[in-house]
C-alpha cells in the first residue's frame, strides 16, 4: 500500500491534532468541548484554565516531542546499523541517561539536577561508544554495534547496583523513570527546538540516507562521503535520543516500531519517512500518555507500558498485511 506524500502528511497532522485535543479533554477533571474552547479563547474559568494550560498542555507537548525525537532517532539508527531491530537505545544512550538520573534521585536532588544528570549521562555514553568504537581499527558498523551493546550492558549493571542501594521509598520513582514517565517532564521548549533542528538536518540528509540504504559501496560509488555521513547520523541520533530520555525517561518501543510501521505502508524515501515518523511517533506517545494517566485515575501508569500495549497490536495488523521486516531497511 503506497500513499501520496501530501496525503500521508496531512493525515498524520490531523492525527496529531486529534491526539492533542483528546489529551487536553481527558483526565481526572472532566472537561467538555465547550469549556476547552472557552479556555483556548481566553474566557475559561480559573481552575479549568490552570488544568488545561499549566498541566495538560505542557505534558501533551512533552509527549509529542519525546515520541517524535525517538522516532527520528530510531529511523536514523536503522539506517546507520542496517539492522531492522535497531532502536534509539541500542548503543547505550538510555543506560547512561538512566545512570545519571538515578544518581540524582538517590542523592535527593531536584528536578533540574535530575534532567541535567540524565543528559550528561547520555552524552557520556555517546562519547564512550564513539571513542571506543574507533579504537585502533576502522569504524565499522559491527564494531560500533558491539561497542554499544557492551557499554549498554555495563550501564545495566550500574543501574542494578544503584537500585540495590536505593531506599525503599525511592524505588517507585526510580522504576517509573526507568519505564518512562512524563509526570515530571521538564519544560518541552528546549526539546521541541532540538526536534525542529534535528528534523531539518535529517530531511536535508534524506537523499544521502536513501543512497546509503543500498549499501556503503554503492553509496561511495554514487559520490556519497560514507564515513562522514555515518558519523553525522550517529551524532544526530544520539543527541535526539539523549534529549528524549532527558524529557521523559526510558520509553521503549516507539523508536523501534514507528519507522517500520511507515515502511510497511510503502514509505521508503527518507525525505518523507522522517517527518512522517516524527508526526506518527509524537501522536502515538500522546495517546499512550493519555491512557497512562486516565485508565486507573487518579493513579498513573508508566507510559512505556502503554506504548507497547498500543503499538504492538497496531504493528501486528500492519505486518500481517505487509511484506515483513526483512529487507525494509536495506
Amino acid at each position: 500500500m503506497r500513499v501520496r506524500a501530501p496525503t500521508l502528511l496531512a493525515l498524520l497532522l490531523l492525527l496529531t491534532l486529534i491526539s492533542l485535543l483528546i489529551s487536553l479533554l481527558s483526565g481526572s477533571l472532566s472537561i467538555s468541548w465547550q469549556e476547552l474552547l472557552l479556555v483556548l479563547s481566553g474566557d475559561g474559568d480559573a481552575l479549568t484554565t490552570q488544568v488545561v494550560l499549566d498541566l495538560r498542555w505542557p505534558r501533551a507537548v512533552a509527549a509529542f516531542t519525546t515520541g517524535a525525537l525517538l522516532s527520528l532517532a530510531g529511523a536514523l539508527m536503522q539506517v546507520l546499523l542496517r539492522n531492522p531491530l535497531a532502536d534509539p537505545y541500542v548503543l547505550g544512550v538510555s543506560g547512561g541517561a538512566a545512570t545519571g538520573a538515578l544518581l540524582a534521585l538517590l542523592l535527593g536532588l531536584g528536578s533540574l539536577w535530575l534532567h541535567s544528570a540524565a543528559f550528561g549521562g547520555a552524552l557520556l555514553s555517546m562519547l564512550l561508544v564513539f571513542g571506543l568504537s574507533h579504537g585502533s581499527g576502522s569504524w565499522t558498523t559491527s564494531r560500533l554495534l558491539l561497542t554499544g551493546v557492551v557499554i549498554a550492558a555495563g550501564w545495566g549493571a550500574v543501574i542494578g547496583f544503584l537500585l540495590a542501594l536505593s531506599p525503599d521509598q525511592g524505588l517507585r520513582g526510580m522504576l517509573f523513570w526507568l519505564m518512562g514517565d512524563l509526570s515530571y517532564a521538564a519544560s518541552p521548549t528546549t526539546g521541541f527546538l532540538v526536534l525542529i533542528v534535528g528534523l531539518l538536518l535529517t530531511i536535508a540528509l534524506g537523499r544521502s540516507l536513501n543512497i546509503l540504504t543500498r549499501g556503503e559501496q554503492t553509496a561511495a560509488a554514487l559520490g556519497v562521503s560514507v564515513l562522514p555521513l555515518r558519523r553525522i547520523i550517529y551524532l544526530l541520533a544520539s543527541l535526539l535520543s539523549a534529549t528524549a530520555v532527558t524529557l521523559a525517561g526510558s520509553i521503549g518501543f516507539v523508536g523501534l516500531i514507528v519507522p517500520h510501521m511507515l515502511r510497511l505502508t510503502g514509505v521508503r524515501d527518507h525525505r518523507l519517512l522522517l517527518p512522517a515518523a516524527a508526526l506518527l511517533g509524537g501522536s502515538l506517545l500522546i495517546v499512550a500518555d493519555t491512557l497512562a494517566r486516565t485508565l486507573l485515575a487518579p493513579r498513573q501508569l508508566p507510559v512505556g507500558i502503554l506504548t507497547a500495549l498500543v503499538g504492538v497490536p497496531l504493528f501486528l495488523v500492519l505486518l500481517h498485511h505487509g511484506r515483513g521486516l526483512h529487507g525494509e531497511t536495506r
